[in-house]
């Protein structure tokens, strides 16, 4: 809870994954840091959006945002992956289908 909603008595509620999303998300993230690509990653639980966020060093912006924004589930989907220059990579409604995008990546690294 933040000071301003603790002083007004109000909650705020955030935006979460759960823990399937949370399983699903960890899972690529295994494979592509034993593959030595990602190292790091932070998640952020926003008031209109949850977000999963992939480093190849700490110190460095995000290589890929993973967003949960149910605000757009009805329209393009809730589920998001971004690209460092903000690029949307790929946006649906299923979680599994929207993570395929890097398994295309996958694909082009060991071939």
């Amino acid at each position: 809870m933040s000071i301003a909603a603790a002083r007004t008595g109000r909650q705020t509620s955030s935006v979460t994954f759960d823990r399937h999303e949370l399983n699903k998300i960890l899972r690529i993230y295994g494979r592509m840091v034993s593959s030595g690509e990602w190292r790091d990653y932070a998640i952020d639980h926003l008031s209109d959006r949850a977000v999963f966020s992939i480093f190849r060093r700490a110190s460095e912006v995000p290589l890929f945002r993973i967003e949960k924004n149910p605000k757009l589930a009805q329209r393009q989907g809730a589920y998001s992956v971004i690209a460092t220059s903000g690029l949307i990579l790929k946006r649906g409604h299923e979680l599994e289908r929207v993570l395929r995008v890097f398994d295309k990546s996958l694909r082009l690294v060991q071939a």
